[in-house]
């Protein structure tokens, strides 16, 4: 029979989950709310012993069976923070427990389940994928006759993340709309049910990455179903199926469903960092991921948001891809393509049509005679708009241009990869340049520049340094070596041949 949302009260209030994990802090987000007109309350699960919500699931799970099933062990599948849940939980409760993990599975993930875990727990690695993992745990669960912890699909894990719930409404006295990030949905569910029992005014926002969003789909069918595949930059969310018990329970408590792309889960990730200096993992910045995209569209000011901060379990390669995706999702950078003629001067002219604009990004690479192309990313002050207006000036003024802020392929791999080697033979010759950084610098080092030799290869990317940093190809005889080296000299920058650089003579100079 199924649970009904009182019985699911009850268990919450009894889930010894205490007995591991910690009552979080709330912390109020001042910097993100003054910039939204709203109050972003942020519960702080990173602060648990394993950084995530984990521990309290599966805790409960555990904690309920009975004295011969604990006895006997238990068994999780897992590659990440549940993993890490159930081996503190089995070290806590002195049971023995086994957790199989892909073979591809990250060390540092390894090594922290073994740590939490000590002697009570077995590291099993298994296949290349989940799906592979799970399966093997699923065979080991019967011949060994243990006991699953699933990590969201099961009434106990439910429970368990419900107690959230609580003590977000003993932590907050007003709470207009929650927003409660779902990967296979036992988070929503326990904190959902026991929200909208004690106050069904709160309006409960579910929150999906827009590359594993199993609930809409899910409430779309009205039952769950398989996603074909998901996206594994949020991976703790990277669920193809939510669970039926999770979605028969988010079904009734939850208001809406919205999803965030990765762009703006970067964005949630630096917001989080600029109020709290926490890194947060990218399932685990869901839901304030949703809260500046929400309070635009519905136009919503002076009310009180709550989010969860999931995780912060992120692997430190990932932070590169953040920094780089941060901005876009803010709508505070943008990137656009654009056709210039190849010609001398064009290149200066065209930067000038930019008038300040803060150029991030400029790669271009001669590639015809008759026209370049030229990736450029700007900031931006006022949001999309602002762009918009950029694009018809330069429309008007004759060029073609292209807005990427949202082609995922340019942004991931293009944006990289602008240029190669040129059509036709080039006397070039390759050097490294680097200036003072400030608004405005990049046109005042192609001032300096002048016109006077044609460049065949640009590439610029404002990183926030102190210094600009160029790297520029010119067309030169070799016989006009001298001049332009005499010529560099008296502009006065920092600068250094590169042409003998075996990346560029691999990836860029003339066959």
């Amino acid at each position: 029979m199924a649970r009904s949302e009182l019985d699911y009260l009850v268990h919450i209030l009894r889930a010894p989950v205490y007995n591991a994990a910690i009552m979080t802090d709330v912390s109020v987000m001042q910097r993100l709310s003054d910039e939204i007109d709203n109050k972003v309350f942020l519960k702080r699960e990173d602060q648990q012993p394993v950084k995530s919500f984990k521990l309290r699931g599966a805790y409960n799970c555990i904690a309920q069976l009975s004295d011969e099933l604990k006895a006997t062990g238990v068994i999780a599948a897992s590659a990440g923070n549940h993993a890490q849940g159930v081996a503190y939980a089995a070290k806590a409760m002195n049971i023995n427990a086994s957790i199989v993990m892909p073979e591809t599975t990250p060390e540092i993930k390894v090594d922290a389940v073994k740590k939490f875990g000590g002697n009570n727990v077995e590291v099993i690695l298994h296949g290349t994928s989940f799906d592979q993992a799970s399966e093997h745990a699923n065979a080991l669960c019967e011949t060994r006759e243990l006991t699953m912890i699933p990590p969201f699909d099961h009434e106990d894990v439910i429970a368990g993340q419900g107690t959230i719930g609580k003590e977000l409404l003993e932590q907050i006295s007003h709470i207009d709309y929650l927003f409660l990030a779902v990967g296979g949905g036992g988070l929503a569910a326990g904190v959902g049910v026991y929200v909208k029992k004690i106050n069904p005014d709160i309006r409960i926002v579910a929150v999906e990455s827009d590359e594993s969003a199993c609930l809409k789909a899910a409430l779309e069918a009205g039952r769950p179903v398989t996603l074909p595949n998901v996206g594994i930059f949020a991976d703790g969310v990277a669920v193809k199926t939510m669970g039926a018990e999770a979605f028969r329970v988010c079904q009734r408590v939850v208001d809406e469903v919205v999803t965030v792309t990765n762009d703006e889960i970067c964005a949630a990730i630096k917001d989080i960092f600029d109020d709290t200096r926490v890194i947060a993992e990218p399932a685990g910045a869901l839901s304030i991921a949703a809260m500046r995209k929400y309070a635009k569209q519905h136009k919503l000011t002076n009310k009180h948001f709550a989010g969860i901060l999931c995780g912060a379990n992120i692997n430190f390669h990932t932070l590169r891809y953040v920094s780089e995706r941060c901005e876009l999702g803010e709508q505070k950078e943008a990137v656009f393509a654009v056709r210039i003629p190849e010609q001398r001067g064009s290149f200066r002219n065209f930067c000038a049509q930019l008038e300040g604009a803060i150029i991030t990004e400029f790669n271009y690479r001669y590639s015809s005679s008759d026209e370049a192309h030229v990736f450029v990313g700007v900031k931006l002050k006022r949001g999309r708009a602002e762009l918009y207006e950029l694009l018809q000036k330069l429309a008007d003024n004759g060029y073609t241009c292209f807005d990427l802020s949202e082609n995922e392929l340019a942004k991931l791999h293009v944006r990289h990869m602008v240029g190669g080697r040129p059509a036709s033979r080039l006397s070039e010759r390759l050097y490294s340049f680097s200036f003072p950084e400030y608004p405005g610098a990049l046109m005042q080092f192609l001032n300096t520049l002048g016109q006077k030799w044609n460049i065949t290869l640009f590439h610029y990317r404002n990183h926030g340094a102190a210094q600009g940093l160029v790297l520029a190809g010119f067309e030169v005889d070799d016989s006009k070596h001298l001049l332009l080296l005499d010529y560099l000299e008296e502009l006065g920058f920092d600068f250094e041949e590169q042409s003998d650089n075996p990346a560029y003579q691999f990836f860029l100079a003339n066959a």
